[in-house]
């Protein structure tokens, strides 16, 4: 249960930045959301159709897809509106619980969702043979499934334990959306703060452990084809993982908090990084570009008739 608050609404602080720059920071993430949400409805699409990419990498992938431009939308939108009108910086005690929770299940689906993908990529090198078998479409649904349970668990523990201190002011918080560190400073109670950035650094400790099992898979390659190949299939992965997680860690496993830093790396892995799947998994991935021109010459085709 929720405890009762004193507080009604919060006020963001949002970015911190001069107010002349208001109309240009406006346009830059107005344009960054919505490549966001349409590079990834392109890797959606681009999946659904290609049977090619019936795969389990580029199912996993889908699930990355919708996860990134849900958890774009969640804090995006409302820094946008706080952007242009003063009165958007202002938001309701239940509607900041449902962006909270709404953040960390989607970021907590994610951070699990990576680790699957390494894991998956590792049976991928490790046992090709094999791979086809271990790997059914019933292990991906069953992992798929388990990474969006997981998710909605933790961040209704987060949730319930953040929102249940009674909150009787001051009521602004010193972020563009509502995040658990900036919530808790308000509690006007003693907090003993247990650190949330335990699940991002459980999931990179096991994503570093298949990546070194993967890489000792790709030493055993006798042939330097062979060994290019297998690092290009996880280069991709490496640098979005290492894009969302450096973040997370950086704000949530550190001594201290620093509020202008906070919000200043957020952005990296709030916004950021959802835009950089798309164009990392498309400019990187041959068999996605190769889709992409197919798809592309079916547009045509279809328009020329």
């Amino acid at each position: 249960m929720l405890n009762v608050s004193l507080v009604t609404t919060f006020f963001l602080t949002g970015l911190p930045h001069a107010p002349a720059l208001d109309t240009m920071l406006f346009g830059i993430f107005l344009v960054i959301y919505i490549l966001t949400v349409l590079g990834n409805l392109l890797i959606l699409l681009v999946i659904r159709v290609d049977s090619h990419l019936h795969t389990p990498m580029y199912y996993f992938l889908t699930n990355l897809s919708f996860i990134d431009m849900w958890f774009s939308t969640v804090t995006v939108p409302k820094m946008l509106m706080a952007l242009v009108n003063p009165g958007g910086r202002a938001i309701s005690f239940y509607s900041c619980v449902a962006q909270l929770y709404s953040f960390h299940f989607l970021g907590s689906t994610e951070c699990f969702l990576y680790t699957v993908m390494s894991y998956d990529r590792y049976l991928a090198i490790s046992y090709p043979l094999r791979y086809s078998s271990m790997m059914s479409g019933r292990v991906c649904a069953l992992l798929a499934a388990g990474t969006w349970l997981s998710g909605s668990l933790h961040s209704a523990v987060q949730t319930t334990l953040t929102f249940r201190l009674p909150y009787c002011g001051p009521s602004q918080v010193q972020h563009y959306f509502c995040d658990a560190p900036p919530i808790l400073k308000l509690a006007c109670a003693m907090v003993i703060f247990v650190n949330i950035g335990v699940v991002a650094s459980g999931c990179f400790l096991l994503i570093v452990l298949s990546y070194v099992s993967i890489v000792c898979s790709i030493l055993r390659i006798r042939t330097s084809e062979g060994r290019h190949r297998a690092f290009q299939t996880c280069a991709s992965h490496c640098i979005v993982v290492l894009c969302f997680f450096v973040p997370c860690v950086f704000i949530y496993l550190r001594p201290g908090s620093r509020d202008l830093m906070d919000g200043v790396v957020a952005v990296f892995y709030t916004v950021l990084t959802p835009l950089l799947n798309p164009v990392v998994y498309t400019l990187r991935n041959k068999e996605v570009k190769k889709a992409l021109l197919k798809l592309k010459d079916q547009v045509v085709h279809s328009q020329s008739e």
